[in-house]
């Protein structure tokens, strides 16, 4: 079992997330670095969508109540084991009333903690994530909080091992939109010309840009289906990128989407931090995509070897 001491600014169960329920109006929640979470759940030689915490920030407290091992990928928050610094990218085992903690960063957003065999819930809707805006899933629908207890099967100590992770990138590769054409040609390019600033008010909902320049433009489209890393204009010429608790449908026009590689490098943008876009192909992302699979599945067979006859 593992016990709440502290929640920090948000902790919360999350898989892969809930697919095909978007036309019943259900987010798609979800792990927003999904590459972070398939990297812990290979440490530990868990099934892919085996849930995991996902940390923003940092400044929570928690304590083992039975033996497991564990894993921590995702940005340095600086975590703790009773004291001992940790490394992201890294498996670790810990005895009954070890203490994990996890502190902050300038560079990173977002850690992810998963233990061996994962933690015990309850599916909704074919999935364990936490649906902070509706209100279920996960640990009782609800971010982490002094107090709470998840359970975990009790397992014995396996040796440390890890390695580098994937870096993350402050450059956002974006394809273009079906309605890039609504803005002018001008006004399109200062997306790619400018440098981005996260707005506070960014949450797993979307993430809000501001810029020197903004995108002006007057135009309107009928409400229509929007998913995770769909970037909207609304009228005040301030982008939004769909994250992945975003609602269903929008009426601003999309004029762009940010590929599928690089949505683990928004997971990390926190407010005041900026970023770029690059205008790619869909084949670019489909490349991208693959080199990114391929390192996993490398990264797969590097631990299976290491780990062979142990697990």
């Amino acid at each position: 079992m593992l016990k709440t001491l502290k929640g920090g600014i948000q902790a919360c169960v999350q898989d892969f997330g809930r697919q095909g329920y978007r036309h019943l109006g259900v987010s798609q929640t979800g792990v927003l670095d999904p590459l972070a979470m398939n990297y812990a759940n290979a440490l530990l030689h868990n099934e892919d969508n085996t849930p995991v915490i996902e940390i923003t920030v940092g400044l929570c407290h928690f304590e083992f109540l039975e033996s497991t091992n564990f894993a921590i990928t995702g940005a340095d928050l600086a975590a703790r084991l009773n004291g001992k610094q940790l490394e992201s990218g890294w498996r670790y085992s810990a005895s009954a009333g070890d203490k994990l903690t996890f502190s902050s960063s300038k560079d990173g957003l977002r850690a992810y903690l998963a233990v061996q065999g994962g933690f015990k819930l309850n599916q909704i809707l074919d999935s364990y994530s936490t649906d902070l805006q509706a209100g279920f899933g996960g640990f009782s629908g609800h971010a982490l909080k002094e107090g709470d207890v998840l359970h975990y099967e009790r397992y014995s100590a396996l040796p440390s091992v890890g390695a580098a992770q994937p870096l993350y990138d402050k450059k956002i590769r974006v394809m273009a939109g079906p309605h890039c054409d609504l803005i002018s040609d001008v006004q399109y390019q200062l997306l790619f010309t400018q440098c981005w600033q996260v707005l506070p008010q960014s949450n797993r909902m979307g993430i809000r840009m501001e810029s020197e320049r903004d995108l002006c433009h007057a135009q309107s489209i009928p409400s229509q289906a929007v998913t995770p890393g769909v970037v909207q204009l609304p009228p005040n010429g301030k982008p939004i990128i769909l994250s992945n608790d975003c609602q269903t449908t929008g009426g601003y026009p999309i004029i762009a989407q940010v590929i599928e590689a690089d949505l683990r490098h928004l997971s990390q943008l926190a407010p005041g931090q900026h970023c770029a876009f690059e205008l790619v192909t869909r084949q670019d992302a489909t490349n991208a995509l693959q080199i990114q699979r391929q390192h996993l599945a490398q990264f797969k067979i590097a631990i299976n070897n290491n780990d062979k006859n142990i697990v």
